[in-house]
């Protein structure tokens, strides 16, 4: 099957036929690479500004960490972190601004206030968050996850990840097409590190063909994840060129859209992959 390379999501329509650049902001203060860094809206929008003028594509904005062992935030507080920080990059940015929420209530006011995608690790399983989406014209990514993320990384088992993965993305993108969100609103993320090990990502890396199968683009988040770690060693901050070396792989093997904490480097990486290819 065929990958549909526009991608609509709110008020754009984006080129697939490049692959594009998520630039990640966290709006917390407690995530795995940069928690407490851009935690107020001040902070935030300058560094998603900063990550536009670097040739950010999109902007991916989270207000509750995800890490493995990470405690789930209220609902309020959530709120109170990503609203208003796209209520002002919404007037200032010419770039789709995704929401990172798997709260059918943060999906809604996100919406509201000017989010263009919904990135949802839950893949739109929570009560109302289907319906949500459908009634909308925002793009969404679909992620697979195995557990929840104070419990994933205990011991994750498959039988085979990737055939497993591939269902489960299958399934949950034919729900949405049952609730009337076209395929061309559709993103789908294998879930590198939510409950897989190290053998796992590997496997899921190696078979991204397998998943493109499905016919849908594939967003691929691996940026300063512990997978890399345990292949190059060091902490988060020092594992740049382990994701470059990722995004490019998974570039190549058919990723559409890479999602990352270091984007000057990782456009000038996928520049150079373009020229090439």
């Amino acid at each position: 099957m065929s990958i549909n390379l526009q991608y609509h999501c709110g008020k754009f329509q984006l080129d697939l036929t490049r692959p594009k650049v998520m630039g990640i902001v966290n709006v917390t203060p407690d995530s795995f690479s940069d928690g407490g860094r851009y935690s107020s809206v001040d902070l935030a929008v300058e560094h998603a500004l900063q990550l536009v003028a670097e040739g950010a594509d999109i902007l991916d904005i989270g207000g509750e960490s995800t890490r493995p062992g990470a405690e789930p935030v209220s609902l309020d507080e959530e709120l109170r972190r990503v609203v208003p920080v796209l209520e002002v990059l919404s007037k200032v940015t010419a770039v789709p601004l995704s929401i990172d929420t798997y709260k059918p209530e943060v999906m809604q006011a996100a919406i509201q206030a000017g989010a263009d995608i919904v990135n949802d690790i839950c893949a739109l399983r929570e009560e109302g968050a289907l319906e949500i989406v459908a009634n909308s014209n925002v793009g969404v990514c679909l992620m697979h996850m195995q557990g929840v993320p104070q419990t994933m990384q205990i011991n994750p088992s498959y039988t085979d990840v990737v055939v497993e993965v591939k269902k489960f993305l299958a399934d949950r993108a034919d729900a949405c097409l049952a609730h009337g969100i076209v395929r061309e609103r559709i993103l789908l993320d294998p879930g590198f590190g939510f409950g897989k090990t190290t053998a796992h990502n590997i496997a899921l890396i190696q078979h991204l063909d397998s998943l493109l199968e499905l016919g849908f683009p594939l967003l691929v988040g691996l940026s300063r994840k512990s997978v890399l770690g345990k292949i190059v060693g060091g902490d988060e901050l020092q594992r740049l060129h382990a994701g470059l070396a990722a995004s490019v792989v998974s570039v190549i093997k058919g990723a559409k859209i890479v999602r990352v904490h270091d984007v000057k480097a990782t456009v000038d990486a996928l520049k150079v992959v373009a020229a090439v290819m």
